[in-house]
């Protein structure tokens, strides 16, 4: 993504402010670390995706942004000129508050609490040291606990077999996995694994699928303006009536209503 910088950049302890106008476009991203953007302006055509060719339309207002993990990869287009500030966060830096880094990306509304530690950062610059460590601390402790995955997975296997197993569901949970490579991940055959797995997890292959898709997609609901359909495409859904139908008996409502509430 080519943009223009302003000059108006402070390099503090450990994050790397960047306060950056850009002219209308944009292209695609590879972030090297976790990074925060904040916009300055509206951006009501303004179009996102990550990991994805297929973009969305995001309307984002000032103060809205996204948070997004180290290696994230996406596309980023918009139709207004843009001010926006990035916060690069090292993962040491993560480390220091507990935090891995592994996260889920999180577009839309801002934490409030972030958006006042990212606009204090440029005043902060010829602080003394140990002010400029606090309030950094504070704010990559902050995004951390924002931007924590949800426990979807409910208590991890200690079976380095079905672990294996549950890795792939989480990593290619958008695909049509079949049981025959899940218990192929595993080491074990269809039946012993499916066996395995619902004596452990309480589910079976098939519930947990479904369980960790819904639960995923209610992320995506809370914090993002993606649409339904995409929502449900994302975790793995062509059909968007069966995602509605699967995310009823999941949650007792909508996705609309959930999102809504």
């Amino acid at each position: 993504m080519k943009s223009r910088d302003n000059g108006d950049m402070d390099k503090v302890t450990g994050v790397l402010f960047t306060e950056q106008s850009m002219e209308p476009g944009g292209g695609e991203f590879v972030l090297q670390e976790a990074t925060l953007g904040l916009f300055l302006s509206d951006q009501p055509r303004h179009r996102f995706s990550i990991g994805s060719d297929r973009t969305a339309d995001i309307p984002l207002r000032q103060r809205d942004g996204w948070i997004l993990p180290a290696g994230a990869r996406g596309i980023c287009r918009f139709e207004d000129p843009l001010r926006l500030v990035m916060v690069t966060i090292p993962k040491p830096m993560l480390a220091d508050v507990g935090a891995s880094g592994d996260f889920r990306p999180l577009v839309g509304a801002i934490d409030p609490v972030v958006i006042e530690l990212v606009l204090k950062l440029p005043h902060i610059a010829s602080a003394g040291r140990l002010y400029r460590d606090t309030m950094e601390r504070a704010l990559v402790a902050q995004v951390a606990e924002v931007a924590r995955p949800q426990d979807v997975a409910g208590p991890a296997p200690e079976d380095p077999r079905l672990q294996r197993a549950v890795v792939l569901i989480h990593d290619r949970l958008a695909d049509d996995l079949s049981l025959d490579e899940l218990a192929g991940a595993a080491g074990m055959s269809p039946f012993n694994f499916s066996r395995a797995f619902k004596a452990v997890l309480g589910l079976s292959p098939l519930q947990y699928v479904i369980r960790t898709r819904i639960e995923s997609a209610m992320v995506l609901l809370r914090t993002t303006r993606l649409p339904v359909a995409e929502i449900a495409w994302r975790v793995g859904y062509g059909d968007v009536s069966r995602f509605g139908q699967h995310f009823r008996r999941q949650t007792g409502t909508t996705p609309a209503a959930f999102r809504a509430g």
